[in-house]
């Protein structure tokens, strides 16, 4: 990878992961934790098998990504975000705080992972009732689906697939986003196409402003 050549703690840090597809990488090993070559590769729509694998072998050299030769039954190459590249996380968030209001004017064509929302859902997202048991939401968009785990105050994504969250929300992902980030209440978001299922105490122990 070509250098900046500049005596820069910016400069160096973007000659590590400058290059396009770079922070995508670490974004889907920071959200997913250990992932698979074909796990990057469905989370990155749009990247070259070679590219891919340019930039992994990149990152690896770098510092930033590890990887793990995983036994049976999983028996493939395992790659994990270093405690070097999980420091890039406050990098990615603020960089994410700073994309949002550009999501608004996004064309329809851009693709879409649910698991994506992880990172902003942590931003956006309290767990307004932290005494209370742990409860599972689903969201659902774009044909894709991710649980978020709300509990102890927090809310977290948790890639154990639940076969009974305690509340499904799916629709169109501006209304779902605008729902998520207060922009919407759920009636609003309703009228909108948004279909929630299960328990609203789940929706408002979130989002304080969704009310029916």
């Amino acid at each position: 990878m070509r250098s900046y050549g500049q005596y820069c703690a910016l400069a160096k840090a973007l000659d590590v992961v400058g290059d396009r597809w770079s922070l995508l990488i670490v974004r889907e090993l920071l959200i997913r934790g250990g992932c698979r070559y074909t796990d990057l590769r469905d989370g990155l729509p749009g990247i070259a098998t070679n590219l891919l694998a340019d930039r992994v072998r990149h990152l690896e050299e770098c510092g930033v990504v590890r990887r793990e030769e995983a036994p049976p039954p999983i028996a493939a190459s395992l790659f994990h975000l270093t405690a070097r590249g999980a420091e890039l996380e406050a990098a990615l968030r603020a960089l994410g705080r700073w994309g949002a209001p550009l999501l608004s004017t996004a064309p329809e064509r851009d693709t879409f992972r649910a698991h994506w929302l992880a990172l902003p859902a942590a931003e956006w997202l309290r767990d307004h009732s932290p005494e209370s048991p742990p409860v599972r939401l689903e969201i659902r968009m774009g044909g894709t689906s991710v649980i978020m785990l709300i509990g102890a105050g927090n809310v977290a994504y948790c890639p154990v697939v639940s076969d009974a969250p305690d509340a499904v929300l799916s629709g169109k992902r501006r209304v779902v986003l605008g729902l998520l980030a207060g922009k919407l209440d759920l009636a609003q978001a309703r009228a909108a196409g948004l279909h929630y299922q299960g328990d609203p105490q789940v929706l408002r122990r979130v989002q304080p402003l969704a009310v029916e």
